[in-house]
C-alpha cells in the first residue's frame, strides 16, 4: 500500500482550520471595537479589557492544552476547540453589556489557546518525516490568512451600521462548525495511540498515512521516542537547558512587546482617532492591505529562512522594525494627517515582522530544545508568549493617553533596538545544525564555563 499523499494532506488541511480561526478570531477585533466602542460607550481602559479578554483565555487554553490533550487525546481536544470555537462565536454577538462579552471572548480565548498548541502538535505528529516542514508550515498560513480574513470581512460588515460588529464575530460560526465536522473525518495521532498502549490502532493509522512497506518501522520510531520522553519541567534549570529556556522565553516576550498586537488589534482605532479621524470603512481597508502585507511576507519568510539563517533574519526584522517605529512616532507627531504616509510605514513595519519576528522566533524556540523536554519547555514560551501580548493589548490605549501615540510607538522602536542586540549576543545561529548538535553545543558552552569560573 503506497503512501497516501492525499489523505496526509487532508489531515494537514483540516488540523490548519484550527489555525485559520486562531487567526480569525484574535484579528476580529480590530474591525469590531470601533463600533463596539460607540454601542456601549466604552472608556479606553474597558475598549483594553474587551481587547485583551480573548488573550487571557489563550493563556488559560494554552496552560492546560498539552496536559489535557495527553489524557483524552489530540483530536478530541481538538473537537472540544472546534465547539467551543463555534459557542464563543454566537455568544460574542449577544452580549448585552461588556461583562456579557468579555466572558463570551474568553471562552473563545480558550478555544485559541488549546489551537494554537495542538493544531500544529497534531500535524507534527501525523506527518511523514520528509514532509513534516512542510505541512506543519500550512498552519502558519493559515493563521495569517484567518488574520487578513477577518479583516476583509470586517471591511464588508462595516456597511451595517452600529450593530455590524456583532456581525462580525458571529460569521466565526460557519467556519467553526465545519472543523468539528472535518475532525470527525481525522483519526487519533499515532504517537498518542502507542502512549496510550493501543499499538494496533496507531499501526493502523500509519499503515493509510505512510503505506505499509514503512508502517513498522515508523511504529518501532515512535515507541523509541515515547519512551525517552521522561523529562521533567525540573530539567529545564539543568546546566545545559537554562540558557535555552532563558532564550526561548526571552524571545517569545520581545516578539510581542515590539508592538505588532498593537497595529493587528488596535489598527482600526488608530486610523479613526490618531491619523486623521479617517471613516470606519476607509480605517478597516487599511486592515486589509496590512494583512494582506502580513500574508506575502510570511510567504517571503519560509522561503528565505533557512538560506538567511534564524540569527541574521532574525536581526534584520527587529533592526527595521525599530527604525520604522521611529519614523512612525515622528509622522505622528509632526503630521498625524498623512495617512497615506502613515500607512505606508505600517506596512513596511508589518513586513519586517512576518519576515523575520513572526515565523522566526518560533522555528529558533522549536529547535533549542532537546526532544525529551521539547514539548514542556514549548509549553512553557508559548504560554509566556501569550501573557505578553495580553500585556501589550491591556495597556496599550493608557500608554497612548500618558505618552500620545507617538511616544507609544518611540517606546516599542527603543524594545525593538533592544531585541537587536540581545539577538546578537544570545542568540545562537541553528541554521543546517541538527536537533542533536544544537543540544550538544549547550553542553559544551556550560562545561566551558564551569571551567573559566574553576580558574
Amino acid at each position: 500500500m503506497a503512501r497516501n499523499r492525499a489523505y496526509v494532506y487532508f489531515i494537514s488541511l483540516v488540523a490548519a482550520v484550527g489555525g485559520l480561526l486562531f487567526g480569525f478570531d484574535i484579528a476580529i477585533i480590530n474591525g469590531a471595537l470601533v463600533f463596539l466602542k460607540k454601542q456601549f460607550a466604552l472608556t479606553d481602559v474597558q475598549t483594553e479589557i474587551a481587547a485583551s479578554a480573548l488573550l487571557i483565555g489563550c493563556v488559560f487554553g494554552a496552560g492546560v492544552a498539552g496536559a489535557a490533550s495527553d489524557r483524552y487525546g489530540r483530536r478530541r481536544m481538538l473537537l472540544i476547540s472546534a465547539a467551543m470555537f463555534a459557542l464563543s462565536a454566537f455568544a460574542a454577538a449577544l452580549p448585552r453589556n461588556l461583562a456579557e462579552f468579555v466572558i463570551a471572548r474568553f471562552a473563545g480565548g480558550l478555544a485559541i489557546g488549546v489551537a494554537s498548541v495542538l493544531s500544529p502538535l497534531y500535524i507534527a505528529e501525523m506527518a511523514p518525516a520528509d514532509i513534516r516542514g512542510r505541512l506543519v508550515s500550512i498552519n502558519q498560513f493559515a493563521i495569517v490568512i484567518g488574520i487578513l480574513l477577518a479583516y476583509f470581512v470586517s471591511w464588508q460588515l462595516a456597511g451595517l451600521g452600529l450593530a455590524s460588529w456583532r456581525w462580525m464575530f458571529v460569521s466565526a460560526a460557519l467556519p467553526s462548525a465545519l472543523f468539528f465536522v472535518a475532525l470527525l473525518r481525522v483519526p487519533e495521532s499515532p504517537r498518542w495511540l502507542v502512549k496510550e498502549g493501543r499499538s494496533p490502532e496507531a499501526l493502523a493509522v500509519l499503515k493509510k498515512v505512510n503505506g505499509a512497506a514503512d508502517a513498522d518501522a515508523g511504529l518501532e520510531a515512535i515507541r523509541s521516542a515515547v519512551a525517552e520522553e521522561s523529562g521533567s519541567l525540573r530539567q529545564l534549570l539543568e546546566p545545559g537547558l537554562r540558557r535555552p529556556l532563558i532564550i526561548a522565553v526571552g524571545l517569545a516576550i520581545l516578539q510581542q512587546i515590539t508592538g505588532v498586537n498593537t497595529i493587528l488589534f488596535y489598527g482600526s482605532l488608530i486610523y479613526t482617532e490618531h491619523a486623521g479621524g479617517q471613516t470606519a470603512s476607509a480605517a478597516l481597508l487599511a486592515n486589509v492591505i496590512v494583512g494582506a502585507t502580513n500574508l506575502v511576507f510570511t510567504v517571503v519568510a519560509l522561503a528565505v529562512i533557512d538560506r538567511i539563517g534564524r540569527k541574521a533574519i532574525l536581526m534584520l526584522a527587529s533592526g527595521g522594525m525599530g527604525l520604522s517605529l521611529i519614523v512612525l512616532g515622528a509622522l505622528f507627531r509632526l503630521n498625524p494627517s498623512a495617512i497615506d504616509a502613515i500607512l505606508a510605514v505600517i506596512l513596511v513595519y508589518v513586513a519586517f515582522f512576518a519576515v523575520g519576528m513572526g515565523p522566526g522566533v518560533w522555528v529558533v524556540m522549536s529547535e533549542l530544545f532537546p526532544t525529551r523536554i521539547r514539548g514542556r519547555a514549548m509549553a512553557i514560551a508559548t504560554v509566556t508568549l501569550w501573557i505578553a501580548c495580553t500585556a501589550l493589548t491591556l495597556t496599550f490605549l493608557s500608554l497612548v493617553n500618558a505618552v500620545t501615540v507617538a511616544g507609544a510607538f518611540w517606546i516599542y522602536a527603543g524594545i525593538c533596538v533592544f531585541t537587536f542586540f540581545f539577538v546578537w549576543r544570545a542568540v545562537p545561529e541553528t541554521k543546517g545544525k541538527t536537533l542533536e548538535e544544537i543540544e550538544r553545543s549547550w553542553t559544551r558552552r556550560e562545561a566551558a564555563a564551569r571551567q573559566s569560573s574553576v580558574r
